[in-house]
């Protein structure tokens, strides 16, 4: 018998106490607070951060040559990437703020595994209308597996096996995991990979009615996640695909260069939803928010039709989008087909109602690139910024220089400030030229002559503008 302990390999998503050091949870709001810790301020001579000069050749979008360039990603296999630290800081504090707005919402989260038995999927009859974009695997004992592409399968399993009674409705359930798509031909690097990462839910009610309730609080909820990344999200009509159902709605970024032409009202332009106290109980203002985002037209190209487009040319927006969430509504096209059924209040049993929601955690790196950027690199908005302040030592091996540098780097880490201290023995050009490459919100320049007169540099990445100010100003700002 073999007696050796076997720890087995945890595939889940790591954690927040392990993404960024020691953290503090605060159970009342459901945010997660970040303590000081030197995981959050790193010196640039010791990170690993491969950044190059010249644009990879196979790189053919903006975002995946400055997630290349910057030293975020490094290619696999086709389709399948490495995350390097920068670029998985990056997709962890995204992944975080989907999860803060999800148990916001009241959705609960799991995990479940990336591979799936074939016999649920036959059960639903997809496994067969799938299609090739799903990688069929045999085990050792012959049984048929695969690599989840999506869960609803998976997750009306586990419902059906264990809930019984309406009492125990409404449920949404979600988790953040890996999927795997064998697209035919992968490509603009994690915009559109065979490999990603995602958060998916779904949503199991006693009727339409609820189920519609339950859809608006996933709609409200997605408005809420991109808001607070930066983003600017248009909620659109769309075709509900190989997930079925008769309600969707998808929601684009507007970028240069997006990969599908959409057609919208410019009164979108306008719109925050960071204005609303939301309420997830109260159904009714759901509704109505729901309503305010959807009166305006918001078609992507395969449903626009000019000769028919209610919209005044004076108010139509033509642009360019990238798709970073969908949510469908589809009813018991899943729960019907594979026994999920519950007694309802009169003893009869009844097929649940069910959505399934999605946000592509892995593509949103790509998709903030591609609408935050510049000609000098990537324009990070501060919620999803790897590091919020980049430390410039203009002068290595200057006394002056080093004693202040070391002294700012040691505050901002104490005030619990993310920040990349760049100590290199490079020149100010070079230094430069990362930054603005990698993209962090602000940049403090110290350097001799700078020190001499009492005053650094700060610069704010997004609008360029640089400012003398003394040093404890700089230092203010940067941690209040």
């Amino acid at each position: 018998m073999d007696t050796r302990l076997r720890f087995p390999y945890i595939g889940a998503p790591l954690s927040p106490a392990f993404c960024g050091g020691l953290r503090r949870i605060d159970t009342s709001t459901d945010q997660v607070a970040m303590t000081t810790d030197t995981s959050n301020a790193v010196r640039r001579s010791r990170y690993f951060l491969p950044t190059l000069k010249e644009t990879p050749s196979e790189a053919q979008i903006v975002s995946h040559q400055l997630m290349l360039r910057a030293g975020m990603v490094r290619q696999a296999s086709a389709g399948i990437y490495s995350w390097l630290p920068m670029g998985f800081r990056v997709m962890k504090k995204i992944e975080q703020i989907v999860r803060e707005e999800q148990n916001r919402s009241g959705a609960q989260e799991m995990l479940m595994p990336t591979i799936q038995s074939a016999d649920i999927w036959k059960e639903s009859g997809r496994y067969d209308d799938y299609g090739r974009e799903m990688l069929r695997i045999t085990d050792r004992h012959d049984r048929e597996m695969l690599f989840g592409p999506t869960n609803e399968e998976l997750i009306t399993q586990i419902f059906a096996n264990d809930v019984k009674t309406y009492r125990d409705l409404p449920k949404n359930l979600y988790h953040i995991q890996w999927k795997f798509r064998d697209e035919v031909r992968p490509r603009f690097g994690v915009m559109r990979g065979r490999e990603f990462y995602m958060k998916d839910a779904y949503s199991f009610d006693l009727d339409a009615e609820a189920g519609r309730v339950a859809y608006n609080k996933m709609f409200v909820s997605y408005l809420r996640t991109f808001a607070r990344m930066g983003l600017q999200a248009i909620p659109m009509q769309a075709d509900t695909g190989p997930i079925g159902g008769d309600m969707s709605h998808e929601f684009l970024i507007l970028a240069e260069t997006g990969e599908s032409e959409v057609y919208c009202h410019r009164a979108y332009q306008d719109m925050d939803v960071m204005t609303v106290d939301v309420d997830y109980e109260d159904h009714a203002a759901l509704a109505e928010t729901v309503d305010r985002w959807t009166e305006h037209y918001a078609v992507t190209d395969e449903m626009h039709d000019a000769a028919s487009c209610p919209v005044d040319p004076v108010d139509l927006t033509e642009a360019r989008g990238i798709e970073v969430g969908h949510i469908f509504f589809f009813g018991t096209k899943y729960s019907e087909k594979m026994g999920a059924r519950v007694a309802g209040p009169d003893g009869e049993e009844v097929d649940v109602e069910m959505g399934s929601y999605g946000i592509g955690v892995s593509r949103l790196v790509g998709g903030i690139i591609e609408a935050s950027h510049d000609e000098n690199g990537i324009v990070w908005p501060e919620a999803v910024a790897p590091f919020n302040t980049g430390l410039i030592n203009l002068r290595q091996g200057d006394d002056a220089c080093d004693a202040a540098c070391e002294d700012v780097f040691a505050k901002l880490n104490e005030a619990g400030t993310e920040v990349m201290y760049d100590d290199r023995s490079e020149r100010a050009g070079v230094k430069f030229a990362d930054m603005e490459l990698i993209g962090l919100p602000w940049q403090l320049v110290i350097g001799p002559r700078g020190l001499k007169n009492g005053v650094v540099e700060l610069k704010n990445r997004a609008s360029g503008e640089k400012e003398e100010v003394s040093l404890e100003s700089a230092l203010a700002r940067l941690t209040g």
